[in-house]
């Protein structure tokens, strides 16, 4: 089945779903950030090749990725995560929590730990002018650009 395309889109949420928005791939940074690299491990959530391939290289064209060579002969490569991926981070965590909130999740849990404080991650958004809740109750969305 063929996506539909956002490209053409004037919309910054229709811009991210073109790069992160297919379930495969945010499987695949899930793994990135558990430290999975190799495009062998990816194949480990039950990905056909091809398609991990094709969601492999929209992230490294757009730079959430890096490809970085670890063997010459064959040629293999790492795909690590760039400051550009790290920050879909919270985006993952908030996805998590809502998962978790609201659908039926059996079998292993992920935990957020904060190796810092040592307390267990939760997401809250707020405001970073005045530190309130950031909800939707307390926020619009609204057209404010005209490119």
């Amino acid at each position: 089945m063929r996506r539909t395309s956002f490209k053409e889109m004037n919309c910054s949420i229709a811009q991210a779903l073109e790069v992160i928005g297919d379930r495969w791939t945010l499987l695949i940074l899930r793994d990135a950030f558990r430290g999975v690299s190799r495009f062998d491990d990816f194949q480990q959530l039950g990905i056909a090749r091809n398609v991990l391939q094709q969601r492999l290289e929209v992230l490294v064209d757009n730079e959430v990725l890096v490809k970085v060579p670890y063997s010459d002969r064959p040629l293999r490569f790492d795909y690590q995560l760039s400051d550009k991926g790290r920050d879909v981070w919270p985006v993952l965590q908030m996805l998590y929590e809502w998962g978790e909130a609201y659908c039926e999740t059996p079998g292993e849990r992920i935990e957020f730990s904060r190796p810092r404080c040592g307390h267990q991650g939760s997401t809250a958004l707020v405001c970073a002018t005045c530190s309130d809740p950031i909800d939707s109750d307390t926020t619009r969305l609204a057209n404010s650009r005209t490119s």
